[in-house]
């Protein structure tokens, strides 16, 4: 319960940034221009009417950083939850600077989203973790502009159009940018070198930058189409489901678990992964039996494991590896062949299930009029539509009960067993069917 209202509270805290951010950015872009000389009065204060334009362009641009941070708290970063705390203040300082009805919105908003954001603090827990290559392009940029801004401003005597540090800075931004609106031109050697010198420097560090930003985007576009996931989205993974291979059984089983937690498939085929991750699964593509692809796919972080493939040796050397990187996660297998649950148990598996028994006894239950069958569809189903495992689990148990009292052979199991211990050779060497308590 915990989690949906952090789930819940970070979704409203995305939503509420980007109105703002909207906002922001629309009332901004009205409110230009609007107050060039003319003066108004705010709270008996004297504005002058310079003061409204030029908030109105600074309004614009805060929006747009808006709606970079609603992407981070998208992410559940904390950094960008910290920078929504301090850029809504200034939005709503903004709206009141811009004194204009389109600007009475945004200061409610702004104050409200503030309220949301700053109580939904614990669903934003995740590091901003910066790659060297990140930090150093960044600090190339940044030392690129301050390289151009100072020494514009120093040799503004060799320059036509510099007089003061925002010409500085904006003659540097217009160079590295290769705009060149030629308002500010060198008018001697010295200057001509030297703009020469910030036109290397700042393409350069430009071209480094929109590298190393657009590159993680475009890969992960591509993971995404082809059915694969980035290291990055593999990092965050935590508290999953690892479904390790796709059959036939575990159609089912994906579209029952995808509604309560997050699921992670881990399948060798492209084609089979493209597809899943078309209808919205998260995909891995690697060997799910191999070592490297369960710990890709965090299985130290995982809840619990999904094996159900429609081949029993596959899965038990897929739950072999999982016991052995992960001896506390809870392992439920599906069995194809009877014969292969205790084989399952014993590499590993918590819980196997044999669809096939499970369905046979029942159907047998049921033409020889007893009620284990319709007990069981009870429970599942309901009047409602709705299911009751726990109820349902109960009624099997009851189903075997019933059949070993009508001295069906002595079973007492449909297929279903469940090892309480939860290691690895939890398993009997006994009948496969033997039901345990």
């Amino acid at each position: 319960m915990a989690l949906s209202r952090d789930w819940i509270g970070a979704r409203a805290s995305v939503v509420l940034t980007l109105l703002v951010g909207v906002l922001s950015v629309v009332t901004g872009i009205a409110n230009i221009g609007v107050g060039t000389g003319a003066d108004f009065t705010l709270f008996g204060v004297v504005i002058p009417g310079v003061i409204r334009q030029v908030t109105a362009f600074t309004g614009t641009l805060t929006g747009f950083v808006l709606l970079l941070s609603a992407f981070g708290l998208q992410r559940r970063l904390r950094a960008a939850w910290y920078a929504t705390l301090f850029l809504f203040p200034i939005t709503a300082v903004q709206g009141v600077l811009q004194s204009s009805q389109l600007s009475l919105p945004l200061i409610a908003l702004s104050v409200l989203a503030l309220a949301i954001v700053g109580l939904n603090v614990r669903a934003f827990d995740r590091e901003l973790s910066l790659t060297t290559s990140q930090i150093a392009s960044l600090a190339a940029l940044g030392g690129a502009q301050a390289y151009g801004t100072a020494g514009a401003f120093a040799l503004r005597e060799d320059f036509d159009g510099i007089s003061t540090l925002l010409d500085a800075f904006y003659f540097t931004l217009v160079t590295g940018s290769t705009v060149g609106y030629g308002d500010i031109t060198p008018n001697s050697a010295v200057g001509e070198l030297f703009a020469l010198s910030v036109l290397l420097v700042t393409v350069s560090s430009f071209a480094v930058v929109l590298g190393v930003v657009f590159t993680p985007l475009i890969e992960a576009r591509f993971s995404k189409a082809l059915g694969r996931m980035t290291e990055e989205q593999l990092d965050v993974l935590d508290n999953h489901v690892l479904v390790l291979g796709f059959g036939d059984l575990t159609e089912p089983i994906l579209e029952e678990l995808s509604t309560q937690a997050d699921v992670l498939v881990v399948v060798d085929d492209e084609e089979r992964a493209r597809r899943l991750s078309e209808r919205g699964y998260t995909v891995l593509t690697d060997d799910p039996s191999d070592e490297e692809a369960q710990h890709r796919g965090r299985i130290e972080a995982a809840q619990a494991v999904v094996a159900a493939t429609n081949n029993d040796a596959e899965d038990a050397l897929t739950i072999l590896t999982a016991r052995q990187l992960n001896p506390g996660v809870t392992i439920v297998a599906a069995a194809t062949q009877r014969e292969n649950i205790n084989k399952l148990k014993r590499a590993g598996a918590d819980t196997v299930i044999s669809p096939a028994t499970l369905g046979a006894h029942f159907l047998a239950e049921s033409a020889l009029g007893r009620q284990g069958a319709e007990t069981l569809e009870t429970h599942l189903l309901g009047d409602d539509g709705g299911g009751d495992i726990e109820a349902a689990a109960e009624a099997v148990g009851e189903a075997g009960d019933d059949g070993e009292d009508a001295d069906h052979g002595g079973r007492a199991d449909a297929g279903t067993e469940t090892d309480h211990g939860g290691g690895a050779g939890g398993g009997d060497d006994g009948d496969p069917s033997e039901r345990r308590e």
